[in-house]
């Protein structure tokens, strides 16, 4: 007789670190949208997801979370010294 409702891949030990996909979404996003507000964030969460590796998994996700929060500042810091450069952010109202 067969039991069914057991399967190994929905067994609760082969979850990965909530954090480390937190740092890793948080990265990514970051490069698009909010990135000095995001990329402090995915740095954060992947240290601390890092942590946790040995005895959740993810340590790949948390370690490309940390890279593409350290992207997003860089990025961030890259295109306020090209406003600035540029005369710095102005708003021109017609007239």
């Amino acid at each position: 007789m067969m039991t069914y409702g057991s399967s190994p891949a929905a067994s609760p030990g082969s979850r990965t670190n909530g954090l480390a996909i937190a740092s890793l979404t948080c990265g990514i996003i970051g490069i698009f949208l909010f990135n000095v507000i995001l990329g402090p964030i995915a740095i954060v969460l992947g240290a601390v997801g890092m942590r946790q590796a040995p005895v959740k998994g993810g340590g790949g996700m948390a370690r490309a979370g940390i890279i593409l929060g350290i992207v997003d500042l860089v990025l961030f810091v890259a295109l306020l010294a090209l406003a600035a450069s540029d005369g710095g952010f102005s708003w021109y109202v017609g007239g």
